[in-house]
């Protein structure tokens, strides 16, 4: 299954990948679930698997484990297990619902299968064609233990994309190798000419729908956010905003990362509150914009701008007048909804002078 050039050189091989994977788990906790495949195929293998686990697994897990603690130490002041929490807060407590949840197959039916686009069906082909069971085990393990979770995001299977796109250029390697058969047609001189190779379509295909479609994404679809932002940084250059209020849900635009100036800016809160069923801020907005507008009003600084969807912008009009707000500019965000309603353009309200 795997060749060295002696038992030595695997040990030593096997220790660095172990401390690959320690760090990487120390660094991002859900990488464990990555590397527990990796390790569970390695020590089915291996021939001494109390040796494997006993001498190289605890000691090199519990030293980067230890040294983590130690830094955390040192950071939080007091001692912290970081990937104990993370293990409580997003498996054994279900933390991560807070910010949403999807129906178990989410990632099979949606989120996997998306960002594959048109490379689904060659990413198929190649794995059956490769037989690379361990690669496509891989990919399996990881989409079904995410499954298990009620919160989903394109980022968490974002790991297992490259073994996905390697499986589709082993198809389409397939498709160009010189004793595949080729169809043939006759010409209008009786003479046969060949049609373009199938691997020809395949490319031409692959670009043809994921070229477009990358501009698109890149270029134009949710593109309000940032387009705001940029606004209002060189608003800020020219001394014309005083304060910013984000009337949106949470991390909804970038903050001071765009803005590069030290300004007062007020986004929602969205902090996970100790107890299931509280709602936080941004959820009260979007429940109530109008009730919770005025609430807030009643204690706020009053900001120079107000930036919200337009979704929303439509039920605090008559708010944003009363105070003497009125719009300045209006950006095109998206021709079609995601996971609220449709927010088809961000829109800056100004206090009148």
């Amino acid at each position: 299954m795997r060749e060295y050039p002696s038992k030595v050189s695997l040990v030593s091989t096997r220790k660095w990948g172990l401390t690959v994977a320690a760090l990487a788990c120390a660094i991002r906790p859900t990488s464990a679930i990555i590397w527990v495949y990796v390790g569970l195929l390695e020590l089915f293998v291996t021939r001494d698997k109390l040796r494997f686990v006993i001498l190289e697994v605890v000691p090199i897990g519990g030293l980067v484990l230890g040294l983590s603690c130690l830094l955390d130490r040192l950071m939080y002041g007091s001692w912290v297990i970081v990937p104990l929490n993370f293990l409580k807060f997003n498996f054994l407590s279900s933390g991560g619902d807070y910010y949403g949840t999807h129906k178990w197959h989410w990632y099979f039916s949606q989120g996997f299968s998306v960002m594959l686009f048109t490379f689904l069906p060659f990413a198929i082909a190649g794995s059956i064609k490769s037989k690379c069971w361990k690669h496509s085990g891989l990919i399996a393990w990881v989409i079904v233990l995410y499954s298990l979770l009620g919160h989903k995001e394109f980022r968490f299977v974002l790991p297992v994309l490259p073994i996905a796109l390697m499986f589709s250029g082993y198809a389409l390697s397939v498709m160009a190798r010189p004793d595949s058969p080729r169809v043939m047609r006759k010409g209008s001189s009786n003479s046969y000419t060949k049609w373009p190779s199938k691997v020809a379509f395949a490319v031409i295909f692959l670009l043809a729908t994921n070229i477009p479609m990358a501009f698109y994404m890149s270029l134009v679809h949710q593109r309000g956010t940032e387009d705001v932002m940029i606004y209002l940084s060189k608003e800020a250059s020219n001394e014309k905003v005083k304060s910013i209020l984000f009337l949106m849900p949470c991390h909804a635009t970038p903050y001071y990362s765009t803005l590069h100036h030290h300004l007062p800016m007020r986004f929602l809160d969205c902090t996970p509150s100790e107890e299931k069923g509280i709602p936080d801020e941004s959820d009260r907005f979007m429940l109530d914009p109008v009730g919770f507008a005025s609430e807030l009003a009643k204690n706020w600084s009053l900001p120079s701008h107000v930036v919200l969807f337009e979704s929303e912008e439509r039920l605090l009009k008559d708010f944003l007048i009363s105070r003497s707000f009125k719009e300045i500019r209006r950006f095109f965000h998206s021709h079609f909804k995601v996971d609220r309603d449709l927010q088809a353009s961000v829109v800056v309200h100004a206090l009148n002078d």
